[in-house]
This record gives structure tokens, C-alpha cells and sequence, in this order.
């Protein structure tokens, strides 16, 4: 076997990557340096002559340096962001050393069959029925798209009309009905199909931050002749609430209209023994869509979606032409699939699926739920912290009053966005915050495969001081 011209750069590359791994434990999570700084060493005079790619590596990671947020590190509890199987990071390096691009199974052959396989695999574990159809693509938000063109093209069919060739002028005018609690990805698939954000009637949530039935009923009867599209959570990104699926997905199959699940996260509550009675009746929708790159830990970027209907599935998506290979015998991922180029998602997915097995992904489950638990109790239990929602699934949400006579919601608006930065100068730990029913809140969310007892210690730990410093 000869050596490869790129032999001394990868073996570099790997050099730099485990330096970064090794140190995860004590590096800061949060960046530390500024935005200023970062633009000083990026942005350089371009060369007329190209770099040698060695100096080129070394200076890409010097200049990222402290710019990085630490969220592979098991101490990042921010937004809902994974980190990356050991698996899947060697698989997503195949991927790039294969490149390969699976639109077409001819273009790609192994890239496609692993889709294929993984979807499969997908299906099974996170409770769906098996001859739904599916759709690797960048994220939950493209998943979202990818499923409610599937529903505007069944909807608008219905009424005899070719979404496809006609395009939404003169369409009969799609509503989208959804609670107070609807995530923004969901706003901008709207946006992006076309639908309008205007098409979207939010409906009040209850106290448990879940809708309830007699809310979309009467929703529902107020426009029955209006093509409608019943969005669903799985998983609130405050509070980690599920609606009530059975009874929700009913009143609006009986009213003719297609039910969407977003479960960008709480999807993967059906993989675990413990946490599945959440996701009861969810199996009954017409689509759903969750993220690999948050519970699986497959790298960035990996989503699902997943359609009852594959009929409108496919013809949403599919397109033809003679100076393409397509297959009659195996499945093309370009017939279900928004993007013809991209990048071969299944390799990781297949990896990391294999690496924790049906056991491994309900135990993961599992320990980052224990963990938000322990998290929310802990920092909660603290002096000068209040728990506004406990811990449910991986998700609660926690607030910091300012302990001034007199203090106003402005003031322990300011402390709690206050004790998350000096939180985070500590470097101990990460947390993000968000406004929730008019007040700032510190959301606790755990999705990393690395997170231990250990690292939530720490994080409590690291609350405790800033708080006892007043």
C-alpha cells in the first residue's frame, strides 16, 4: 500500500483532535475569548500563493482557541445540543475521507444501503410503524420541512389540487394549528414551504404547558372546511411537557387533518422502558421529526423525518431526469430528501445505533434524565435559587431572584442572566437561559452521552460558590 500524500496532515489532524478530546475534562465550557479577538486572527490578508496545508491546520486550531464552546464536554447543559458518540466520530471521518454524496444509490452505493438500513433501525426503536416512509436530513427544522410538504401535498390534493405543478397560488390556504408552546424551527419551515407564519394559530397552553383537548377541539370546529395541519410536542423545550397524544390526535383525525409531531428530542423518550408511557398514542400521527445530533450523539448536522404516508412523501420530494442513474430495485434518497448533494449521514447514525444497541440508547436516555433531575434538585436546593419546573425528561427550568427589598421581575430577570455568566466565567459549567411566561429562566438540558455524577457535582458546586458570593 502506498502512502498517501495526506498522510502527515491527517496524522495532525488526529494529533490536534485527541489534544482537544483529552483536555474536555478541564478546559473551560463556555468561550472565553471575544468576538474581537476571534475576527483579529481569522480574518487575514488572503494569499496569492496557497499555505502549506500543515501550517494551515496549526493556525486554524491557534485561532480558534477559546473560541469554542465546550459542548462536547459532559459540563454543557445549554440549549439541547449532544455530543458525539466515539463511533460516530470515526464514522463521520470515513465520511469525509469517502466523500461521498447519496442522492442516488448508483452515485453511492454503501452510503445509501446504510440510510436505508439506519432509517429501518429508527423506526423500530423509536416506536413507529414500520412502512412509514423517511428523510436524512440537516436538522429538526429541515425535518419539519420535509414532513409538512408531505402534508401540503396530501392536504391540497384532497381538494384536487397539484401543489407540485401548480405551486400555492390560487391554493386553497393551509392553517396550521399548534400551541403557544410551538418551537421556532417549526415557524421557519412554515416559512420556507411557502405556508406564511400568518397560517399559524397558536393556542394556550395549560399550566403543564401541554394542550388540551377541548382547546383544539373547538379550534378545529371553527374552520372545518379549512385544509389543517395539527402540530404536536413531543418534548417542550422548557419543560419537557408531551401532549396528551391519544386524545389529541383523534379529535383531529376526525376532523380530517394531519397531525405533526415535534420531537426534535422527546421522541427518543420511545426508546426507553421507563420514559415511553410519554410518547402513548404518538405512534398514531402522520409524521414526525427529532434530531440524531441531540440524543443519538451523532455529529453535526443529523435529523429525521419520518412519514405515515409515504405517497406524498415521495412526491413532494422526488424529480426525475434522463441524465440521472435512478434505481427501480432499491431505495434513492433523493426521492424522500429536500437536498440531492449532501453529506452521507447514514454511516454515523448506522455507527452509533450499532455501538449502543437497543439497551444502550434506553440507558443514555435514562442517565441524562437522572441527571437534569439531579441538576434541577440540586441548584434548586440552594439558597438564592428558585426551581420554576422541575425535572421532566431531560429538561426543567430554574431561576435566580435578585435579593434586593423592593427587587422588581426586571431585577431578577437581571440576577438570573447575571448567575449563568458567572456560572459560566468559571468554566466549570455551561447553562443557557430564555424568557418562559414573562420571566428569564436558567433551562437545564441534558443530552450528552458523557455527562457522569461527577460533572453534575461540579456544576452544582460551581452555583453554590456563586451564589454564596452573593
Amino acid at each position: 500500500m502506498s502512502v498517501p500524500p495526506e498522510s502527515a496532515l491527517l496524522e495532525r489532524a488526529l494529533y490536534h483532535a485527541l489534544t482537544y478530546l483529552g483536555r474536555l475534562d478541564e478546559a473551560p465550557v463556555a468561550p472565553v475569548v471575544s468576538a474581537e479577538v476571534l475576527r483579529a486572527r481569522f480574518d487575514r490578508t488572503l494569499p496569492d500563493r496557497g499555505l502549506e496545508p500543515e501550517r494551515i491546520l496549526d493556525d486554524l486550531v491557534a485561532a480558534a482557541d477559546g473560541g469554542l464552546t465546550g459542548s462536547p464536554s459532559g459540563r454543557f447543559f445549554g440549549w439541547v445540543i449532544g455530543g458525539t458518540l466515539p463511533s460516530a466520530v470515526a464514522a463521520d471521518w470515513m465520511t469525509t475521507v469517502w466523500d461521498q454524496t447519496p442522492g442516488l444509490h448508483a452515485v453511492a452505493p454503501a452510503a445509501a444501503m446504510a440510510e436505508e438500513v439506519a432509517g429501518t433501525w429508527l423506526k423500530d426503536l423509536l416506536g413507529l410503524p414500520g412502512d412509514a416512509s423517511f428523510a436524512l436530513v440537516t436538522g429538526c427544522q429541515m425535518a419539519h420541512a420535509t414532513c409538512l410538504a408531505a402534508a401540503r401535498h396530501a392536504l391540497l390534493e384532497r381538494r384536487g389540487w397539484d401543489v407540485v405543478e401548480h405551486g400555492l397560488s390560487g391554493a386553497p390556504r393551509i392553517r396550521i394549528v399548534t400551541s403557544c408552546e410551538m418551537h421556532g424551527s417549526v415557524t421557519r419551515a412554515v416559512r420556507l414551504l411557502g405556508l406564511g407564519s400568518g397560517s399559524i394559530e397558536r393556542l394556550p397552553s395549560a399550566a403543564d404547558a401541554r394542550l388540551e383537548p377541548d382547546v383544539l377541539r373547538a379550534a378545529l370546529a371553527s374552520a372545518p372546511d379549512r385544509p389543517t395541519i395539527v402540530i404536536l410536542q413531543a418534548g417542550d423545550i422548557h419543560t419537557g411537557a408531551f401532549d396528551p397524544f391519544e386524545e389529541l390526535i383523534a379529535i383531529a383525525h376526525e376532523a380530517g387533518a394531519w397531525v405533526h409531531v415535534d420531537g426534535a428530542f422527546g421522541l427518543w423518550a420511545a426508546a426507553s422502558p421507563a420514559f415511553r408511557h410519554l410518547m402513548q398514542g404518538a405512534s398514531a400521527a402522520d409524521s414526525w421529526a427529532t434530531d440524531g445530533h441531540k440524543w443519538l450523539n451523532v455529529p453535526y448536522d443529523c435529523g429525521y423525518a419520518f412519514v405515515a404516508h409515504p405517497d406524498p412523501h415521495r412526491r413532494a420530494m422526488t424529480y426525475r431526469q434522463d441524465y440521472l442513474t435512478h434505481s427501480d430495485d432499491v431505495r434513492d434518497p433523493m426521492d424522500w430528501n429536500p437536498e440531492f448533494s449532501r453529506r452521507a449521514r447514514g454511516f454515523a447514525t448506522w455507527a452509533a445505533l450499532l455501538e449502543l444497541g437497543r439497551e444502550g440508547v434506553a440507558d443514555l436516555v435514562d442517565r441524562c434524565c437522572r441527571h437534569a433531575e439531579a441538576l434541577v434538585s440540586g441548584i434548586g436546593a440552594l439558597p438564592g435559587a428558585e426551581i420554576v419546573s422541575p425535572a421532566q425528561l431531560n429538561q426543567g427550568l430554574l431561576r435566580f431572584p435578585s435579593s434586593n427589598v423592593g427587587a422588581t421581575e426586571a431585577d431578577h430577570d437581571a440576577r438570573t442572566d447575571a448567575v449563568m455568566a458567572a456560572v459560566a466565567a468559571t468554566g466549570e459549567a455551561m447553562f443557557t437561559g430564555s424568557t418562559w411566561r414573562g420571566r428569564r429562566v436558567m433551562r437545564v438540558s441534558v443530552s450528552n452521552w458523557r455527562t457522569s455524577e461527577r460533572d453534575v457535582s461540579r456544576a452544582v458546586a460551581a452555583f453554590e460558590r456563586v451564589l454564596g458570593a452573593g
